[in-house]
């Protein structure tokens, strides 16, 4: 049994924080607010998974009313997931995903956002992939106000 899912997120971008994308801090004079560390990428990402497996979604497993989740590091969030998903019987196809982001330019940390992840999810980075793309300067993201994911999984039944 194949299972698809589909991720999004979104944060807003503020000067005094750290942008973190895929497990990796990108330097950048703003980042990502939020209530973990605002990784955005991550968050797509265990948003499909757990879309996937119908298992809810990231706000019902680790909600931002928490103080346990305060600043937390969302490489532990996406691990939990993996194992919920795992302890379901669905081990990962692929994950496809797309960071809409104006600046910085991140296509140096593309590798090692795909090997972070491949990491944490226990597969081959073959398996991950994640592109970057801006908005055209237009809307939230392109007036560089926030920052956007998109994930696309496929889980397969053990």
């Amino acid at each position: 049994m194949f299972r698809t899912g589909f991720g999004f997120d979104v944060h807003r971008l503020a000067k005094g924080y750290d942008l973190w994308l895929g497990g990796i801090k990108i330097p950048h004079t703003i980042g990502a607010v939020g209530h973990s560390d605002a990784d955005v990428l991550l968050h797509a990402i265990c948003d499909a998974l757990l879309g996937a497996a119908a298992l809810g979604d990231i706000g019902a497993h680790f909600p931002d009313t928490d103080d346990k989740y305060k600043g937390i590091d969302s490489k532990v969030l996406l691990k939990e997931v993996v194992d919920l998903i795992n302890n379901k019987g669905f081990s990962i196809g692929n994950i496809d995903s797309t960071v809409a982001l104006q600046q910085p330019k991140i296509r140096t940390y593309i590798d090692e956002m795909r090997s972070a992840i491949a990491n944490i999810c226990n597969v081959e980075s073959d398996r991950v992939s994640v592109k970057a793309t801006t908005t055209e300067k237009l809307g939230f993201v392109g007036k560089e106000e926030g920052v956007s994911a998109y994930a696309s999984v496929l889980i397969f039944k053990k």
